[in-house]
């Protein structure tokens, strides 16, 4: 009973999180790709359905990972099998952001992803430096060891957000808000 309790508190808390952002517009952020292509989010993303998601410790990076297959399977993937992309039409990025003392190793980060990444992946892969505050604010980033996941609207709306590790009950409500 002691361990449902809590798990039932982060639940709610992770809920009532998302719900603050919900009809925001997405904060400006300046972007970078691994071939330092610079991407300001949600400027560059207009005109359709984007998913993003963003990470800002190596904790958090490691359950943002758990995200990697599912989201490209679904959303990514162009090819000719049953499942392949499922013929969505969305921008997806996955973004670690690089902060305070931290931001010195977006380079070494970008030259690992190059090499260790699966190529048709690192297209998805977007690398922020710089300052924190202004998204923990606009964005209600409570705990640095999550990753959070954000569905922007074709104008730059949030009109769904989530945090955490990938579940099917998560994906779920990522594909709805997408299919509105």
């Amino acid at each position: 009973m002691k361990y449902i309790v809590p798990f039932a508190l982060m639940f709610i808390a992770s809920e009532l999180t998302s719900a603050q952002v919900i009809g925001k517009m997405f904060p400006a952020m300046e972007t970078q790709t691994v071939e330092d292509k610079k991407i300001t989010l949600p400027d560059d993303v207009k005109g359709k359905y984007t998913l993003l998601g963003l990470a800002y410790s190596k904790k958090s990076e490691d359950e943002l990972n758990t995200w990697f297959e599912p989201v490209f399977s679904k959303f990514v993937q162009k090819g000719t099998g049953l499942m392949a992309g499922m013929g969505y039409d969305v921008n997806v990025y996955f973004i670690p952001m690089f902060t305070g003392i931290n931001a010195a190793a977006t380079g070494t980060a970008k030259k690992k992803a190059a090499k260790n990444m699966d190529p048709q992946l690192l297209p998805n892969i977007l690398f922020y430096k710089g300052e924190l505050k202004t998204y923990k604010e606009a964005l209600d980033f409570e705990r640095r060891d999550i990753p959070y996941f954000f569905v922007l609207d074709p104008n730059g709306k949030i009109v769904y957000a989530t945090s955490g590790a990938f579940s099917e009950d998560k994906m779920d409500k990522v594909e709805e808000s997408i299919d509105q």
